[in-house]
């Protein structure tokens, strides 16, 4: 059987963009994964704060981690992202992912993300889709 932090080993050495915001992997468990990154430079939108789509992408994968970690290749099905604050270039971020309902066909999650004040930048819903395949060979 393969654990959830060996699936998420494996998803890590093939995601070249969680690799290139400089994800580190925190904590994983069955249906539950957290995940940080420190936000640089080129990371910045036209107006001086960071790009919406980098908080978003951290906590798309910290839900692709959760939601596959059980060693099914889920998708995303349905993402929605609120934006609570802005975030700034050296903040460090947190996203941890908990599941609240993981059904056969499909599962959902909540990801909070949060800067290194504890302060709640974003918040978001996802939606997989669960395969009937195996996401690392057996």
């Amino acid at each position: 059987m393969v654990s959830p932090e060996q699936v998420v080993t494996h998803m890590m050495q093939n995601d070249l963009f969680s690799q290139w915001l400089g994800i580190k992997v925190l904590s994983v468990k069955e249906g539950y994964s957290k995940i940080t990154m420190t936000v640089r430079p080129e990371m910045i939108n036209g107006f001086g704060i960071v790009h919406g789509g980098i908080a978003f992408s951290l906590a798309d994968s910290a839900f692709a981690f959760a939601c596959n970690n059980r060693n099914i290749l889920s998708v995303a099905l349905d993402t929605a992202i609120n934006f609570t604050k802005p975030v700034h270039v050296g903040d460090v971020l947190v996203a941890e992912a908990k599941e609240l309902h993981n059904g056969k066909s499909t599962g959902l999650y909540h990801i909070s993300i949060t800067n290194q004040h504890d302060h709640m930048v974003a918040l978001f819903k996802g939606t997989c889709f669960r395969t009937n395949k195996a996401l690392v060979a057996q």
